[in-house]
């Protein structure tokens, strides 16, 4: 009799941890996904090369230093002139970030071969920018906009790389990123390979190609606000709210009377050239010190597509004292009349 009673309790308790196994492999199924614990998924590099020409670099200058604001990132600043001045050594890279034991590093992106991405091939550099995988097949942290990169034209992610080709070389030593394991894991469900030719934007209306260049200016980073889990809160895209450190939250830029609805197009590319809203100066961390240098065009098609989303109430003053928006889950100025 004790040996039925302990074969059957053996067996309740393999059936026990079954169903712990089976209900683990559910939440992770319907919840974060099986990339965290296998790995980003990724392709195998290819010896594609591109061509050098004189348009793609032209192309890819203006995309970095206009659109993409990639050397807000990684360049350092000498932090004497407001907006921040780049440094000589364009390119090498910052410590975005550190933080107990987390440190968020924009690597080397000159043609260093020791510190930089000198061997790394064209592909390998491609590959980073739309998809987020490093030369050596480790996961970049989304604080690189892969994301959004994805639907970054076959020609245009062939200009950046021929302009990233012709930066000089500067050396770097930078520290590694330190990253907990938890999240370590987690952002290796980010990564998505890109294996179909990827169209030029669609140029037919204003707005259509406005939407391309705000989708690669990554503005609905800091403009849409988050939940706790760090995703999008539904209704309120581009409606501001997000903290972006200093005691200032992102603003509203729908065309709402509480977002930018009073804004004409001619006062938006004045906003975007000065840094200035009439006699309210914008801080750096809005970076339209880097905005500044897309054309007039493109920056009627920004505005031309801001246009068309959907107006959104929500009041964000950094000029009140910050109270708790029911609307975002932020604490901002005005954030109680929501």
């Amino acid at each position: 009799m004790a040996r039925s009673w302990g074969r059957l309790l053996a067996r309740i308790v393999g059936y026990g941890f079954l169903v712990v196994l089976v209900l683990a492999a559910l939440a992770i199924t319907f919840t974060v996904g099986w990339r965290p614990v296998i790995g980003a998924k990724k392709r195998a590099l290819t010896s594609r090369t591109f061509e050098a020409t004189a348009a793609r670099l032209q192309r890819g200058d203006y995309l970095v230093h206009a659109v993409m604001h990639c050397m807000g990132c990684h360049s350092k600043y000498d932090g004497k002139a407001n907006p921040p001045v780049l440094a000589a050594k364009e390119g090498s890279g910052q410590v975005l970030f550190e933080e107990g034991n987390i440190r968020l590093v924009a690597p080397n992106i000159t043609s260093d071969l020791e510190t930089g991405i000198g061997k790394w091939s064209d592909d390998a550099i491609a590959r980073a920018i739309r998809e987020g995988i490093a030369a050596d097949g480790s996961t970049l942290f989304p604080v690189m906009p892969y994301e959004h990169f994805r639907d970054l034209s076959d020609e245009d992610l062939a200009s950046i790389v021929v302009f990233l080709r012709s930066l000089p070389a500067a050396e770097s030593n930078l520290p590694p990123n330190k990253i907990p394991f938890l999240f370590a894991r987690l952002i290796q469900a980010a990564p998505k390979p890109v294996i179909e030719p990827v169209a030029e934007p669609d140029r037919s209306t204003p707005a259509k190609y406005g939407a391309y260049l705000v989708k690669m200016a990554t503005c609905s980073d800091c403009h849409t606000p988050l939940n706790p889990k760090f995703q999008p809160i539904p209704g309120l895209a581009m409606a501001g709210g997000n903290p972006m450190g200093e005691g200032l939250n992102s603003a509203n830029i729908t065309p709402d009377a509480s977002g930018i609805g009073y804004y004409d197009e001619a006062l938006f590319v004045q906003t975007m050239r000065t840094g200035s809203v009439r006699a309210r100066s914008l801080k750096p961390i809005m970076l339209w010190w880097v905005f500044r240098n897309m054309t007039d065009d493109d920056l009627k098609a920004i505005f031309a597509y801001l246009r068309t989303l959907k107006p959104v109430h929500h009041l964000v003053d950094n000029t009140e004292k910050p109270t708790l928006c029911k609307l975002c889950g932020q604490k901002h100025g005005l954030g109680d009349r929501n």
